[in-house]
Order: structure tokens, then C-alpha cells, then sequence
């Protein structure tokens, strides 16, 4: 009788100690539910969540570390065509079919649309949310941005020359795969860094990158330092980002002020940006060159103009002063390298060329293009003096560059 009087004793104790483990077990799992929901790891889980891209992409500045670049000054204007908008073709032609435009607009999840023929508006649509004062996320887009600052350094002479290791100015890439690497070789992707920018792998370098800066709150330096090398510099064309956080680093210690606000000091004020921009840095005031820079869609179509201008703005008669070096506009979308070119390369990761951090699609007409992932655009097509921005939330960006370029190619012909 004791035994039994023991045994459920026992099971009784077991059941409290039980129920017990689980009540904390729910109460931990309810306090940590609302630590993340309310932390940076939230946003980071749920920042490509089809229910939250649209908002996390033009708030980008809200939710983690972030530098203003400040605007101010004579507004660059850019006028709407006189007799109202011009309409955009209904069709263009891809794989030798004809397609709907607006079906394209609209399978791409556009947010934001503008279409700049010699500086005048011609078109322009917002969609999910956005308008013509929110700033739309640039992703890779920034890229583009981190290479005319690099152009505007040297030109002042921050930077003797594109041909110096870029490890003579950054001393924590020292020891790393970037030891000795030229600016040169950096700025076209050819750098022969070890770096996997695999999208669909969890585990790969671009994958763990914001989780890192964001998440652990490692510094862009650190991180940069620990890259091997997987080849020779200056041979083969890999798409890697590590490369354009290496030239945010460049910059900003080439000339001594953050990436942000030398920005703002040699393009956002002098070009007369309309709206101040942002751009995400790590915990430790780092820019991050390759991505996370949030500018409205105007503003992006106004330093596409400052490319087909020559480095000039556009809207003031007289003014010849020169924001941009013209010289370095042209290198910058006219690579010479074998392995730079466009359309099948061997010595190239992709068909479409690469320049100081500008894409040139396949069969080029003089065109060249700004590309960010999930669809962030800007095209310059200098034959038809048009600039087309688009922002974008596309699920299927990966797929989607080589339409796209069709689609701006027919609305830049269709508005001549």
C-alpha cells in the first residue's frame, strides 16, 4: 500500500514539475515572441514577406541604422510635357512574342515608374502604396551611386589613381583578398574576392551579410577582412557586393566625411535633389555601398540625367559646371576588357557587361543601366536622351532583367 501511496506521489510530482516546465516554457516563448517582434530581427525575418515588401522597402531608414544625405538649395525642376502625359506603348516585343506593358507593370509589382525624355516628365505612375515622396529602396541600385563618388574622390584627388590597391587606402583589407587588388579592378567586379552571392542559398556571404551587420551588429570592415581569394584579379567578371561595400569603405576614408554626407556635399546638393535621401549603414556608421541607399524616384531619375548630361545638370542655361567628370561618366559605361563585354563571355558570370558599376545589356545601343534586386532601375539610353526609373517589390526579379530592358527600349523609341 505505501508503494502505491509513493508511486502516485511520484506521478504527481512528475505532472506539477511538468505542467510547470511548460507554463515557463510559454511564458519564454511569449517573451521572446514580443523581444523579436519588437527588435531588428523581426524586420530582418520579415523584410521580404510579401505582406510587408512594399512598406519595408520605402521605410528601409525607420527600421535600421541609417545616415542622411541632406538636400536643400534650387530644386533641379523637372517640367511634365506640355499637352499632359505622354501614353506608354501598350505593347513590346520579347522572345518573338508581343506583350502587354501594363501586364508587365503590373506582374513585376512596379511601385514607382518615371519616364524622362531631355529632362521633361513624360510619364509617371506610383502603385502599392508609394508616391512621388517616399523613398524607394535602391538595393544594388546604390552601386551605381558609390561609383561616381569614387569618380568624384579621384577627380579631386583623394585618390591618386583607379590603378592603386584599394588596401593602400582601406588598411583593414590588408591580410585579406583585397590586399593589393586595384580600385580598378574593384569597381568592375573583377576583384577575384571569394565572396558567394548565392540568393538562393541561406547560408551564403549575401545571405548572412544582413544578419551579420544587422542582426550581430559586426562591422562591414570585419567582416570584408575575413575574404580569401578565388582567382586572379582583373580576369574574370563575378558579381560580388563585397567589392561595392569595399568602395563605400574607399570613399569614406579616402576622404576623410562619411559616404552620406559626401553625397550630399558633391551630388545631392549641387544637382539639386528634391527630397533628402538616406542611406543604411552598420551599427558602427559604416555605409553599406552595395545596397540600402532610399531616394525618391525624381531624385533617381535626376542622377540619371547627371549621366546622359556629361556630369552636368540640365535645367539652367548658363551653367556649365561640372558635378560629374565627364571622363569618368564615360569609362564607367564603356568597359574595354575582354572579360567586360557583353553576350555569352567566357570570362564572364553573366551575358550583360559590366562598367565602373554600371550593367550594359546585350546587343547595346549606347545604353546603360543601374539594376537592384526585387526590380530597382535606372536606364539611360543617350540615342533617345531618355532616363526610365523603375521600383519595384518582384518576387521574380532574377528572371526578369532581359524583359525588362525590352520594355524600356520600347518606351524610350516609342516616345521619339
Amino acid at each position: 500500500m505505501q508503494k502505491r501511496t509513493r508511486k502516485k506521489s511520484w506521478r504527481r510530482v512528475l505532472l506539477i514539475f511538468t505542467a510547470v516546465l511548460v507554463g515557463l516554457a510559454a511564458v519564454v516563448g511569449v517573451g521572446g515572441y514580443l523581444y523579436l517582434r519588437n527588435s531588428e530581427w523581426w524586420v530582418a525575418i520579415t523584410l521580404f514577406h510579401d505582406d510587408y515588401r512594399a512598406t519595408n522597402f520605402r521605410t528601409m531608414h525607420e527600421l535600421f541604422p541609417a545616415r542622411k544625405v541632406p538636400a536643400g538649395g534650387q530644386v533641379w525642376e523637372l517640367p511634365s510635357a506640355a499637352g499632359g502625359p505622354v501614353a506608354l506603348p501598350e505593347t513590346y516585343r520579347f522572345n518573338g512574342e508581343e506583350r502587354s506593358l501594363v501586364a508587365f507593370l503590373d506582374e513585376s509589382e512596379t511601385t514607382g515608374l518615371l519616364v524622362l525624355r531631355d529632362g521633361v516628365i513624360s510619364h509617371e505612375s506610383y502603385y502599392q502604396g508609394n508616391d512621388a515622396s517616399s523613398r524607394a529602396q535602391s538595393f544594388s541600385m546604390a552601386k551605381s551611386v558609390i561609383s561616381a563618388l569614387v569618380g568624384i574622390a579621384t577627380e579631386e584627388g583623394h585618390i591618386r589613381s583607379v590603378y592603386d590597391a584599394i588596401s593602400d587606402y582601406v588598411p583593414e583589407l590588408r591580410g585579406s583578398g583585397y590586399d593589393g587588388v586595384s580600385i580598378h579592378d574593384v569597381l568592375t567586379m573583377s576583384s577575384g574576392v571569394d565572396f558567394d552571392e548565392d540568393y538562393d542559398n541561406f547560408r551564403s556571404d549575401i545571405m548572412w551579410l544582413p544578419v551579420r551587420v544587422f542582426g550581430f551588429q559586426e562591422a562591414a570592415p570585419d567582416i570584408l577582412a575575413e575574404l580569401g581569394r578565388k582567382r586572379e584579379p582583373g580576369t574574370y567578371n563575378e558579381y560580388v557586393s563585397s567589392d561595392s561595400i569595399a568602395l563605400g569603405l574607399l570613399v569614406a576614408q579616402a576622404t576623410g566625411v562619411p559616404v552620406a554626407h559626401y553625397l550630399s556635399e558633391k551630388i545631392w546638393l549641387p544637382a539639386g535633389m528634391e527630397h533628402s535621401a538616406w542611406w543604411n549603414t552598420d551599427h558602427h556608421g559604416n555605409e553599406l555601398g552595395h545596397a540600402f541607399l532610399g531616394a525618391t524616384v525624381r531624385d533617381y531619375g535626376r542622377l540619371g540625367l547627371l549621366y546622359l548630361n556629361g556630369g552636368r545638370r540640365g535645367d539652367r542655361s548658363g551653367d556649365s559646371g561640372e558635378i560629374m567628370p565627364a571622363r569618368w561618366i564615360h569609362d564607367s559605361v564603356n568597359p574595354t576588357e575582354a572579360h567586360l563585354q557583353p553576350g555569352e563571355n567566357p570570362d564572364s558570370f553573366w551575358t550583360f557587361g559590366y562598367g565602373y558599376q554600371w550593367w550594359i545589356p546585350e546587343q547595346p545601343d549606347g545604353e546603360f543601366v543601374a539594376i537592384g534586386i526585387w526590380g530597382q532601375y535606372i536606364y539611360v539610353y543617350p540615342r533617345y536622351r531618355t532616363v526610365i526609373v523603375k521600383t519595384s517589390t518582384d518576387y521574380d526579379f532574377d528572371t526578369r532583367d532581359h524583359e525588362t530592358i525590352e520594355v524600356f527600349r520600347a518606351i524610350a523609341r516609342g516616345s521619339s
